[in-house]
């Protein structure tokens, strides 16, 4: 077993992260909730709350996109301080106006997560500063200290929606911790990575490329099932309210709290690719059994199930990927595989509104949950040979 280095003390660059990742997934926690009902509300059909959600995350990927190279430059200061620029400008447009076309604009500009887990471009960004300020035998541990600060806060997000007198309170929240991150991000003093390549002239493209197809496949199957559209499913299929899903949700978030801290203690004892597949297969499992549960209790229980399983694959494969690659290309590795993870997510949603309509509401459990079982496959056959640059476990 590989003994586990500790967490603390933590670099001041690494506070000001976890500071914005706090901030910005307590909101998160709770937008993704009311998004889609707050949509059906201003009068938006199902098929247009799937849309409306593939646009936003359209958006997340073309800002994940357009990061990676002002971030190689310039560093991640710049970069995350407009970011949060543009998550104040989207708060005060849900502030400003009723009209669907500006909330879905506006979701869209403040790169608004709907699912349990966050892509996107602050993600991109923060875990090449995580995998920089660091060493290796740390690295896994501070990233499941990332995710579950990102988990919890998202769970007490979530809590809150059935507390908040309205949905303008809640778009307040969200202006108030785009202040936050901006002034957390104006302490980070870390720069970019190295320019220029290693003498041995070698690079770890082909392998970001296979990150990226395989992480597509996985966040297309994960777009059948975020947060967002299960919250509209639990509503439309047993009738819970607001009031109830903001409970359920921020006990899922706990959990998957609870999830990401064991995943760094697993990694040390299994490895960083076991940990990753075992974890995520098991947890499809639970998953695809939400579309047979007979009632809302036995739904909710494997919703609960899947979530202390399914996001232990997250800091792993947030370490597995820097350890990979060099560190001059962890700019290029981290921005291609969240965009790969964005863009694919943000096909599914559509579909999912159409397929709802069309076949059945518990569909997307079955069609997302088999997918997810062939990525667990795919990813364990084309890297249990693949050699690291560092281990990254701790």
């Amino acid at each position: 077993m590989i003994q586990s280095a500790p967490v603390f003390p933590l670099p001041n660059d690494i506070v000001a992260v976890l500071v914005a990742k706090t901030a910005r997934t307590s909101c998160y926690g709770f937008l993704g909730i009311v998004l889609p009902i707050y949509l059906a509300e201003l009068g938006v059909s199902p098929a247009g709350i799937g849309l409306a959600i593939t646009l936003t995350l359209a958006g997340s990927a073309a800002l994940t996109w357009a990061v990676r190279r002002p971030a190689e430059r310039l560093g991640p200061r710049a970069p995350l301080l407009t970011l949060a620029a543009l998550s104040a400008a989207s708060a005060l447009m849900l502030l400003g106006s009723t009209w669907p076309p500006i909330v879905v604009l506006a979701a869209i500009i403040g790169n608004v997560a709907v699912g349990t887990g966050e892509t996107g471009p602050f993600l991109a960004i923060e875990q090449v500063v995580i995998a920089r300020a660091v060493p290796a035998a740390r690295r896994t541990a501070v990233l499941s200290l990332y995710n579950f600060l990102g988990y919890g806060a998202g769970a007490l997000g979530a809590a809150v929606v059935g507390l908040a007198p309205g949905y303008r309170t809640l778009f307040a929240a969200f202006l108030v911790a785009a202040a936050v991150q901006a002034l957390a991000y104006n302490r980070l003093r870390i720069g970019g990575g190295p320019s220029r390549r290693p003498d041995d002239g070698r690079s770890s493209a082909p392998l970001i490329r296979r990150f990226a197809a395989l992480f597509a496949l996985d966040s297309f199957a994960g777009g059948f099932v975020l947060q967002s559209l299960v919250s509209y499913y639990l509503h439309r299929q047993y009738g819970l309210g607001l009031e109830a899903l903001g409970l359920i949700f921020g006990v899922a978030q706990i959990l998957t709290a609870i999830s990401v801290l064991l995943a760094a203690r697993a990694a040390a004892r299994y490895g960083l690719l076991e940990t990753m597949v075992v974890s995520h297969l098991a947890s499809n499992v639970a998953l695809i059994a939400i579309a047979a549960a007979p009632n809302a209790a036995t739904a909710v229980a494997l919703l609960f199930l899947r979530q202390l399983l399914s996001q232990m694959d997250v800091p792993t494969r947030q370490a597995y990927v820097m350890a990979v690659v060099a560190d001059h290309e962890r700019e290029a590795a981290a921005s291609l595989t969240n965009l790969a993870r964005t863009v694919a997510q943000a096909i599914t949603p559509a579909i999912t509104g159409w397929v709802m309509q069309a076949v059945a509401l518990s569909a997307p459990f079955v069609l997302g949950g088999g997918l997810k079982v062939v990525y667990d496959v795919l990813i364990w056959l084309t890297f249990r040979h693949v050699k690291l640059h560092d281990d990254g476990i701790s």
